[in-house]
């Protein structure tokens, strides 16, 4: 499906209590425990419900799967047992460790589990059947609904479970978290710090502990004490080392979690520590100092650890630091601003673009630190439609000065002659890829994009700073310029083309010289088809009925000839235009070159705008022969006359803004 627009306007970080409720009845966790409690029946969830399409949807189950209640497994169940602990992951036989270590290093942080997993919720009094959770998705935090049914083989659950067989909150959190991605398949394979995202709202930073910073053991301790969640992991070469067990007791390709840091004294001399957890809960490290690890030995042993730093609306409230958030939905569509990289310099101008205003330095420092963090949304819950995570990164760039910037968007020659300032360390087919930036006070410009054009997706883009700043969209104009409406000039002596088109009119039109469609299709294509710059078909029926909505001022359908010489004028400048920007002399003129013809014909449109445009005159190639060019420069040209019309008849008429009335009236 075509992917549509995404205003790119910084939207306000949502405070951790406004959870929205997703389920499709549109009732709360509590209004429909109560329905339930009130009717003395258990709640079946319609929207993820006890079948194989919940499970898998690429394969069947090997085993006939059983759904049960927890009351159905054991005599007495319980949501928590002692306490929400790392002890209580056990991986089942589903791929998916890398949710179960995200787990494990939620299982440290108090606050934010509290915020996952709600305490209002077990199988006592005001047990119902029913269940919630609460995740952050794309700057949001969404409670989701669930049924207690789960997936059981021979009365054992089959996948994620606890060590205690009576203890259900991590089942069931497994369970919510499935519903939310669309299936229990789509958890197999991922990244540890995705989930962690989801857990907390945080933003991801990755080291690659062969090219870490000489003080990593400090990094990692200092983000152990502000709460934020840790993970790490052995790379694999190759896929026949997925799982691999190494002499030491470690599995390569699998996600651990940092559970603690500590240091001791051991002959005389200081030893640091590091505590790993393998979610398997079985096969550990046999090196040195058993349970606890050598901080020497984990660098010498793991590739990379993950860091998962909490928003400001997670962090504990003794935090040493807080962070300034931003945040910009938007989409890279197919035609109009999917562009690549900068590798692909004839699109990669037609990204999105972000300008960033940095004014305020850090403290005792002589430039603003920034971090941003690119995240591309909803692929997982898309696997099942055939959809993988795309190669995704961004690059910045120093903004042009005010006079050269005046026009918003940047254009191709910019990116021609200007290098990036700073960039993502590498384009990377991972669900958000971030970076940690210095850059000294003044005005940018992101550039977020796929590696290669034309992939669609929707993005969410993060900018936390230490101090404020200021970030708004290129495309975002909502003051669109358009052109002023011909105005008929006095008729002058007619040059040789004028009277060769009055003499054909004539002999069409007869003697009221007025021309209907169809008699206008044919002049047109009569004398348009005699040129040989211009290549196409012929105009359509359609173009030609706009062409006189656009110039009749008689309101009698027809086209009177002086009418006609107003629009002829205007027809070579547009004619003109499809040419310069039909770059390879093709006939037909690319859907990226779109913005700049509008640009040149007078029409600064935004994205939300331009991408309609495009969806509705661009083929399948994302490209428009000279016939839909000329029905969109039609229909934007009413469109707008009439917009400027009753804007002047009657203020009080008008409460849409230009963008939705020619969307409105263009019928996009």
């Amino acid at each position: 499906m075509p992917y549509l627009h995404q205003s790119l306007r910084p939207q306000p970080h949502p405070v951790p209590r406004d959870a929205r409720t997703i389920h499709s009845s549109g009732r709360s966790f509590e209004e429909l425990r109560q329905d339930c409690l009130q009717s003395s029946t258990l709640f079946e969830d319609a929207d993820f419900p006890a079948s194989n399409n919940s499970l898998f949807y690429s394969e069947r189950p090997q085993v006939p799967f059983v759904w049960k209640r927890p009351g159905e497994i054991v005599e007495n169940p319980e949501f928590i047992l002692g306490g929400a602990t790392r002890t209580d992951i056990c991986q089942g036989e589903l791929g998916d460790c890398w949710l179960l270590a995200a787990i494990a290093s939620l299982t440290l942080n108090q606050k934010a589990l509290a915020r996952v997993v709600p305490q209002d919720q077990d199988f006592g009094s005001g047990y119902a059947g029913i269940f919630h959770f609460q995740f952050w998705q794309h700057s949001e935090w969404l409670d989701v609904v669930i049924d207690d049914r789960l997936p059981t083989f021979r009365d054992r659950l089959v996948f994620l479970h606890s060590a205690d067989h009576n203890e259900f909150w991590s089942a069931l959190l497994e369970k919510a978290y499935a519903k939310l991605n669309g299936s229990y398949e789509a958890l197999k394979g991922g990244s540890t710090i995705e989930a962690m995202e989801d857990f907390t709202g945080g933003v991801a930073e990755t080291f690659q502990i062969r090219d870490a910073p000489e003080d990593l053991y400090d990094i990692l301790e200092k983000a152990l004490k502000r709460g934020s969640l840790l993970g790490c992991s052995i790379d694999i070469q190759n896929a026949s080392e997925s799982e691999a067990r190494t002499p030491f007791g470690l599995i390569k390709g699998h996600a651990y979690t940092v559970t603690g840091l500590d240091q001791v004294n051991f002959q005389g001399r200081k030893i640091k520590l590091i505590r790993v957890r393998n979610p398997w809960g079985q096969v550990e490290w046999n090196g040195r100092w058993s349970d606890r690890m050598a901080f020497e030995d984990f660098k010498t042993h793991f590739d990379k650890v993950e860091i998962c730093n909490l928003t400001p609306d997670a962090l504990e409230d003794n935090a040493l630091h807080r962070w300034e958030v931003t945040v910009h939905q938007g989409s890279w569509v197919r035609g109009s601003t999917a562009g690549g990289c900068r590798n692909f310099l004839n699109t990669f101008w037609t990204n999105p673009q972000i300008k960033l205003s940095l004014t305020e330095k850090d403290e005792g420092q002589d430039g603003c630190t920034f971090l941003a963090a690119l995240m591309q949304k909803d692929r997982r819950k898309l696997k099942r439609f055939g959809a993988n995570m795309l190669t995704i990164g961004y690059a910045i760039y120093q903004c042009p000065d005010k006079d050269q910037d005046k026009d918003g968007h940047l254009s191709r020659d910019f990116f021609r002659y200007n290098a990036s300032l700073a960039r993502s360390k590498t384009f990377i087919n991972l669900r958000e890829v971030s970076g940690r930036f210095q850059l000294p006070p003044g005005d940018y410009v992101l550039i977020p994009s796929t590696f290669e054009p034309h992939q669609e997706a929707d993005f969410c883009l993060r900018i936390f700073s230490e101090k404020r700043a200021v970030t708004r969209d290129l495309d975002e104009n909502t003051d669109i310029d358009l052109p002023e409406p011909p105005k008929p000039t006095p008729q002058e002596e007619e040059t040789e083309e004028e009277r060769q088109f009055r003499a054909l009119f004539q002999r069409i039109a007869g003697e009221d010289m007025e021309v209907t469609a169809e008699e206008l299709e044919y002049v047109l294509n009569a004398v348009l088809q005699k040129s040989k710059s211009l290549k196409f078909k012929k105009l359509s029926l359609l173009s030609c009925k706009n062409i006189i909505s656009l110039m009749d001022t008689s309101g009698n359908g027809k086209l009177e000839f002086e009418e006609f010489r107003v629009f002829w004028n205007k027809l070579k400048h547009w004619m003109s235009l499809f040419l310069q920007f039909d770059v390879d002399k093709s006939g037909t003129m690319s859907s990226y070159e779109l913005r700049n013809s509008l640009k040149a014909a007078g029409f600064q449109l935004s994205g939300h705008l331009l991408q309609l445009i495009i969806l509705r005159y661009a083929d399948e190639s994302l490209q428009l022969d000279f016939d839909d060019y000329l029905n969109c420069m039609v229909r934007l040209e009413n469109a707008s006359r009439v917009f400027q019309s009753l804007s002047v008849e009657n203020k009080d008429f008008i409460h849409l803004n230009i963008n939705e009335f020619i969307i409105l009236t263009m019928n996009i």
